[in-house]
């Protein structure tokens, strides 16, 4: 219940920004591209901070989680007993992927230098990529993450809207 309750208000305000596209995509106004493709370049930003050193001191926020974007923590390391490097350096590149294409998912939703027919395989390729980087990495306050990336997931494969539809 404490990890609802600390991620309750990220959750909402994801939520706000998220219904806010939708609403602007359905519309057909063109704040709608703009505010997806700000949203996908963030959540593949996001993954970056997996390079980051843990803030000091390193134990519990004051929302009592751990700190979740450690990649010496991986079950692979803990549970399988694989070399802590070998699982950074595949951690490393699922980050670079999940990044590399929600960057160009963002600049295809919005027509820029990418076309927007890749669009679709982009934002999969970073959903899918992102969830399984977020599993090997496993903390329960990245499970906002694996909200994004089904909702992603559920634009792409659920809904009528694209930016190579026409509007």
């Amino acid at each position: 219940m404490r990890i609802v309750s600390a991620l309750l208000p990220l959750a909402i305000a994801m939520a706000a920004v998220s219904g806010i596209a939708w609403f602007l995509l359905t519309r057909g106004w063109a704040a709608g591209p703009w505010l997806l493709a700000l949203l996908l370049f963030a959540h593949g930003w996001v993954h970056l901070v997996f390079l980051f050193p843990q803030p000091q001191p390193a134990e519990v926020s004051s929302a009592g989680l751990a700190y979740p974007f450690d990649m010496e923590r991986s079950w692979l390391i803990t549970r399988l007993g694989l070399e802590a490097a070998l699982v950074r350096s595949l951690g490393i590149i699922l980050m670079v992927i999940v990044f590399a294409a929600s960057t160009l998912a963002a600049l295809a939703t919005v027509g820029f230098l990418v076309p927007a027919s890749w669009w679709a395989g982009l934002v999969i390729a970073s959903a899918v990529t992102s969830m399984t980087m977020l599993t090997l990495f496993f903390a329960p306050a990245l499970l906002l993450g694996y909200a994004i990336d089904i909702a992603l997931l559920w634009l792409v494969l659920g809904s009528v809207w694209s930016p190579a539809a026409p509007t």
